[in-house]
C-alpha cells in the first residue's frame, strides 16, 4: 500500500501538486480512498493528500467514521491532516518520509506544531474571544437535540 501512496506522490508532482500521496484501506485491505496533494491545483490550502483521501473514502463508504481503516501516506501527516485522521477515527497511520524530510524540501510544519503549545494570547495569529448569543443558542440547541448524529 505504501507503493500506492508513493506513486500518487509522484503523480502529484507531475501534475503540478506537492509531493504527497495517500491511500486508505478497509479491514480487508481494499483501497477505499486515495488522494494526492491538490493544494496548488485547486487553490485549496486544505487539499492535502490525506484530507483528499479521507474525503474520498468517506464518500465511497457513505459515512464520516472510518473506524477499522488504515491510512498509508507518503509523508508523516502535518498537524491539520493528523487532526483529520483522528476525527475520521482511522486505526493506524503508516508513513514513509518524516516531517524532517519534508522540512528539507521546503515543507516545514514546526511553526504550526509550536502554535499548539503556545498560550492563545501569544500566538502569531490573534485569537479574540467574542461571546455571541446566537452561537451560545446553537450549542444549547445541540445539547438538547434528541435526534442528533453524534460524532
Amino acid at each position: 500500500m505504501m507503493d500506492c501512496a508513493g506513486i500518487l506522490s509522484i503523480k502529484s508532482v507531475l501534475e503540478g501538486g506537492g509531493p504527497f500521496g495517500c491511500v486508505i484501506v478497509d479491514e480487508n485491505n481494499n483501497i477505499i480512498g486515495n488522494g494526492q496533494n491538490m493544494v496548488s491545483i485547486n487553490n485549496d490550502p486544505t487539499a492535502h493528500a490525506e484530507v483528499v483521501a479521507i474525503r474520498d473514502a468517506c464518500r465511497r463508504k457513505g459515512t464520516f467514521n472510518l473506524s477499522g481503516c488504515k491510512i498509508y501516506t507518503s509523508c508523516e501527516p502535518c498537524p491539520m491532516c493528523l487532526g483529520a485522521i483522528y476525527w475520521a477515527r482511522l486505526e493506524t497511520i503508516y508513513y514513509s518520509n518524516t516531517r524532517n524530510d519534508a522540512k528539507k524540501i521546503g515543507f516545514d510544519d514546526e511553526f504550526i506544531y509550536g502554535e499548539f503549545t503556545c498560550p492563545i494570547e501569544k500566538r502569531k495569529i490573534p485569537m479574540i474571544h467574542c461571546p455571541n448569543e446566537m452561537a451560545v443558542q446553537g450549542f444549547s440547541d445541540w445539547s438538547t437535540k434528541e435526534d442528533k448524529t453524534e460524532y
